[in-house]
Order: C-alpha cells, then sequence, then structure tokens
C-alpha cells in the first residue's frame, strides 16, 4: 500500500463538494488572462499588496492596486455592491490576496483570489505591465 493510499479517497458528493467551494473562491492564472484578452472581464481585478513603486515595476494589466490595508467600506463604495473582485498578490509565500478576500468577504463583496498571483503569471509566461497605471493585456500577434 502506498503512502496514496493510507487515506481512502472521499466519495463521489464529498469532492464535488470540496471542489465546488475551491472554485467558488479561488480561480487561476489562466483563466484571468483568458478573460482579459477576450474583453469579458466581469470582475475587478485587484493588485493587493506591495508599494506604489513595486506595482510601478510590474503588474498584472488591468488590476488595479489596492493593498489589503487601504480596503474599507468607503473605499469599495465606489463599486456595485454586487461587483467580483479578484484579488492576488506576490505569489505562494504571500498572503495578501488572502487578508484582501477576507476584507472584502467581510464587506458583503463577492470575491475571489487567482492563486499563483504574480508568481503563477509569471511561471504561466504572460506578460506584465508597468507604471502606475492598470494597462491592458493584448492578445499576442499570430
Amino acid at each position: 500500500m502506498s503512502f496514496v493510499t493510507d487515506y481512502p479517497a472521499a466519495s463521489s458528493s464529498a469532492a464535488i463538494d470540496h471542489f465546488l467551494k475551491r472554485l467558488s473562491v479561488e480561480t487561476d492564472c489562466a483563466d484571468v488572462a483568458s478573460a482579459l484578452m477576450s474583453g469579458e472581464q466581469d470582475f475587478v481585478l485587484l493588485h493587493a499588496v506591495g508599494s506604489t513603486d513595486a506595482y510601478a515595476r510590474r503588474h498584472v494589466p488591468g488590476a488595479l492596486h489596492l493593498p489589503h490595508r487601504e480596503i474599507s467600506h468607503e473605499r469599495m463604495a465606489e463599486w456595485p455592491e454586487d461587483t467580483l473582485f479578484v484579488a492576488y498578490c506576490a505569489g505562494p509565500h504571500c498572503n495578501g490576496a488572502d487578508q484582501a478576500a477576507l476584507k472584502l468577504a467581510r464587506l458583503g463583496r463577492p470575491v475571489k483570489i487567482m492563486i499563483g498571483g504574480i508568481t503563477g503569471w509569471d511561471d504561466e509566461g504572460l506578460p506584465f505591465a508597468s507604471g502606475s497605471e492598470p494597462g491592458i493585456l493584448r492578445t499576442p500577434a499570430a
């Protein structure tokens, strides 16, 4: 018997519940990039950590710089209540996206995190934007 089978697999219904819950609070870099490139962005992408200088050096195209420490009821009032937010941070070693998501959820806002963050975006070979503006993600030339 291997370490893999030391614990039996969950029932199908338990697995469905588990993965639906994960997918309701997470998305990945490829899905975010696809939405940005297709023009079907139905969420606000938040760069949830770092200084203004760090954001200006490198961020996901289309992301607004809103560090989790600046998320408040007043700040979020500029978006409709049903706006979905997708937060990301530096990567697996960073919990800024989780902190932003928690704050947003406590404010009653729909939220997901982009797993992998900047590290995942880079691992996917996706381009970054720089400067103080969000920028846009363009479809690569054929």
